[in-house]
Order: C-alpha cells, then structure tokens, then sequence
C-alpha cells in the first residue's frame, strides 16, 4: 500500500492520503469503512433540516416542545 503522510508546516502529522484504488479495496475487505465516507448533502436535504429547525422553533416558541441545552444542539454538528 502506497500511503502519503500529509503534514502541516512544522512537520507534524496530521492526516493520510491512501490513492483511491487502494481505499476501494480497503473497503471490500472492510465493510465498517463505509461508514467514515462523507457525502455532501444535497441542496434539497439542506432546505429539508432548515424547515424542519423552523417547525421545532416554532414549537417551542408556542409551549408544545421543550427547548434543548445550546451544547447539546452543537454536539449535533
């Protein structure tokens, strides 16, 4: 395997390039690695979560739901 250490400009590791060939392998052999793959939301998922924060504020604005703890909504993110 033919790994790449990127580093910052003192040196110190901070991540891995692995040429993509090699990560379709690795995930064949390891089904769990599909997990770590980030896909882009599209604008449509986007708009979606922005209504649906809207709705939960409006609620919350009228008494029918509790408001949650600010840590706890930036732990989501």
């Amino acid at each position: 395997m033919r790994l790449q250490v990127i580093q910052d400009s003192k040196g110190k590791a901070t991540g891995v390039y692995i040429p993509i060939k090699e990560w379709r392998e690795l995930k064949k052999q390891y089904r769990d690695l599909e997990t770590l793959e980030y896909e882009e939301p599209t604008k449509e998922q986007l708009l979606q979560e922005l209504r649906e924060a809207v709705n939960e504020l409006k609620l919350v604005e009228q008494g029918k739901l509790k408001a949650r703890p600010a840590q706890e909504l930036l732990d989501e993110l």
